[in-house]
C-alpha cells in the first residue's frame, strides 16, 4: 500500500512539474495563476501546495531543473579536453548556446529574476554554474599563461560578464546573432588576459 502512495505522489509531483515547465515556457509568470496550473495538470491546489508550496515554488523547481540541465551540458562539452583554454572556449560556447534557446531564455533569464527576485535567482544560478566558472578560472591561472589576478576577482568578473551577456541574448530579437557576437567578445576578453 505504501509503494502505491509513493508512486501516486511521484506521479502527481511530476504532472505538476511537467505542466509548470510547459506553461512557464509559454506564458509570463505573472499572468499564470495557480488555479490554471492545477486545472491544466488535472489536479488540485492542495496538490500544488503540498508538493511545491504554491506557484512560486513550482517555478523555482522548474528554474532549478533548467539550470541543472545547463550545467550538465556544459560539463559534457568540456569533458573531452584537458587544455584549460579549450575547455573554457567549449564551456562558454555551450553556455551561450543554452542562453539562446527559447525555453531557457524565457523561463530562466527573462522570468526568473522577476518571479524569484534577483537575489534568489542569482543564488540558483551560482549553485549550478558558479562552480564551473570558479574551476575554469583556477585552471587557467594554474597554467601561468594569464595575468595573475586574484582568482576570486577574476571569477567574479567572468561570472558577471557571462550573466550580463546571457541577459542581452535573452532580450534581443536575434538571440543566435547575439550569441555569436558574445562568444567572440569572450574570446577577446580572455586573450586580453594572456601573457603571450
Amino acid at each position: 500500500m505504501e509503494s502505491v502512495r509513493v508512486k501516486y505522489a511521484e506521479h502527481t509531483r511530476q504532472a505538476l512539474f511537467d505542466t509548470g515547465l510547459r506553461l512557464f515556457a509559454e506564458r509570463e509568470y505573472a499572468s499564470l495563476s495557480a488555479e490554471e496550473l492545477v486545472r491544466t495538470a488535472g489536479l488540485t491546489r492542495g496538490a500544488l501546495y503540498h508538493h511545491f508550496d504554491g506557484k512560486r515554488g513550482l517555478f523555482e523547481a522548474v528554474v532549478d531543473e533548467l539550470e541543472q540541465q545547463a550545467a550538465s551540458r556544459i560539463k559534457t562539452a568540456i569533458a573531452s579536453s584537458e587544455d584549460p583554454f579549450e575547455r573554457t572556449e567549449r564551456g562558454v560556447t555551450e553556455f551561450l548556446a543554452v542562453c539562446a534557446e527559447p525555453r531557457y531564455r524565457h523561463v530562466v533569464l527573462l522570468q526568473g529574476p522577476i518571479a524569484l527576485g534577483w537575489r534568489r535567482w542569482r543564488e540558483l544560478d551560482q549553485l549550478h554554474l558558479g562552480g564551473l566558472v570558479d574551476d575554469t578560472v583556477k585552471a587557467m591561472l594554474d597554467t601561468s599563461r594569464i595575468r595573475p589576478h586574484p582568482a576570486r576577482l577574476l571569477a567574479a568578473a567572468f561570472y558577471g560578464a557571462l550573466t550580463e551577456l546571457a541577459l542581452v541574448i535573452a532580450e534581443t530579437d536575434d538571440p543566435d546573432e547575439a550569441r555569436t557576437q558574445a562568444a567572440g567578445l569572450v574570446q577577446d576578453l580572455i586573450a586580453g588576459l594572456s601573457l603571450s
